[in-house]
């Protein structure tokens, strides 16, 4: 392939090129907490709450190692746009190690943390147990979910995207494999319950890290990745991090936002803290195609920034909102719709079906405008400006979701914790567009 298609290709067709193994890889990957909430649910309620409660720091742990996964490949992205391979190779190579220490850290970290955790949003000795039965066997590869997302960041940066999506693939079709015979106990498998579900996830991202190493041996990437790259460069490694850090907090608010609104939820019902727990489940699934084209346009930016294209910077950021728009679009109409088919996927509880159907609906009516923070954002990662995306994630999961369902709460009990969501999603778009114009002003003027 020719390494300078990035800048030369017409841009819709560069970014759908880059996007669709993207979205597809992501929505298949999306059936790791799918397939796992579907088949924990067929245990009990209780379970699924378990698998709710432990959701956060499950979502923490990835949020890290997607984070700083941004971080290399802006950089890497940017040095190989600019056509300097050495320097992109010493990003990956820095990345990797770095996250090999990151996963070891985290793992100590969450398993630690767990049984305090848990204690801190119910009393239930049962959810207790079934959490911890969850998170000590799912925390436990931190390292590989470490070491997996680098390697889906170096690849992206590489334009190779194809590899990407095979990988994931691989993961999550084991996944879904086993985790029905891992829970249940089916055939020669001994039947270990909630344990089956966080075993046979990681076993699933094993098996995504093996094929990355194999692409490795036999596609050899155009940056140089080994001993030599791994020579202190301490200006790579301040890039790296003053991107990865911004990155990995934006992901790692929801968490954060989660905790927080099961805790006003909990007041009113153990059934909305599960409700919340089914919608950030299903709000991934509908939210990852146009996480895909975003991470699609990534590389494709940073690229064309590295190389000094402003002009096709902005065409860029132009269609692939355009792309996300649609796509929300459409997640929209699905959950006005079926809302209470999806939630009762995930519960056989007529009065939690009910009340999570009138929950999805009134949440989706921010799902369209959402598209300009979530390309905003991705496109702020691409260039380098993790503060300035950072901005945007706070209003997002903090400075008004926050405030906003504290309030309706009060007043309206559940339901304003749901107004709270598309409410944000307006306040968050606007701030977004004046962020992208400024960087952009200044972009041009580079």
């Amino acid at each position: 392939m020719n390494e300078t298609f990035m800048k030369e290709k017409p841009v819709f067709p560069l970014i759908s090129s880059m996007a669709l193994p993207m979205v597809l890889s992501m929505l298949v990957n999306s059936l790791y907490n799918i397939v796992d909430s579907f088949f924990v649910a067929q245990i009990s309620e209780k379970a699924m709450t378990a698998l709710s409660l432990v959701y956060p720091v499950q979502n923490l742990i990835n949020a890290a190692a997607i984070g700083f996964g941004v971080g290399i490949n802006a950089v890497a992205a940017f040095y190989l746009g600019a056509g300097n391979k050495e320097k992109a190779g010493s990003a990956a190579a820095h990345g990797l190690l770095f996250s090999a220490v990151h996963g070891i850290l985290i793992t100590v970290g969450s398993l630690l943390i767990m049984p305090t955790f848990l204690k801190m949003f119910t009393a239930d000795s049962e959810i207790i147990h079934l959490g911890l039965q969850y998170s000590n066997i799912a925390f436990s590869f931190s390292l590989i979910i470490m070491l997996s997302l680098s390697f889906e960041k170096i690849f992206q940066a590489a334009g190779r995207m194809k590899t990407t999506m095979a990988s994931l693939l691989c993961g999550c079709i084991a996944n879904i494999i086993l985790d029905p015979l891992m829970i249940f106990g089916i055939g020669f498998f001994p039947e270990m319950g909630i344990r089956g579900a966080a075993l046979a996830t990681g076993i699933g991202q094993v098996l995504t890290v093996a094929v990355y190493l194999a692409a490795c041996a036999l596609f050899p990437l155009p940056m140089p990745i080994g001993r030599k790259s791994l020579s202190p460069d301490r200006s790579i490694s301040q890039k790296i991090y003053a991107v990865g850090i911004p990155a990995a907090l934006n992901l790692a608010l929801p968490s954060l936002l989660i905790s927080c609104l099961n805790g006003l939820l909990a007041v009113y019902s153990e059934s909305y803290v599960v409700i919340l727990g089914i919608y950030y489940k299903l709000q991934t699934f509908l939210y990852l195609p146009a996480s895909g084209v975003v991470q699609g346009m990534r590389p494709v930016i940073g690229y064309n920034y590295g190389a000094g294209e402003s002009e096709r910077v902005r065409k860029i950021y132009r269609v692939t909102l355009g792309m996300c728009l649609i796509i929300m679009a459409a997640g929209t109409v699905i959950c006005l719709v079926a809302p209470s088919p999806l939630i009762a996927l995930f519960t056989d509880n007529p009065n939690t079906i009910q009340a999570g159907g009138g929950a999805l609906r009134i949440i989706s009516a921010g799902f369209i405008v959402s598209a300009v923070s979530v390309t905003s954002s991705g496109a702020l990662e691409g260039l380098g400006k993790g503060f300035s995306s950072l901005i945007i994630s706070l209003m997002r999961y903090v400075i008004v979701i926050l405030p906003a369902a504290w309030i309706l709460s009060r007043l309206f009990g559940p339901t304003g914790v749901w107004n709270a969501f598309w409410i944000t999603e307006a306040a968050t778009a606007a701030v977004s567009a004046v962020i992208w114009f400024f960087v952009f002003f200044r972009l041009k003027g580079r």
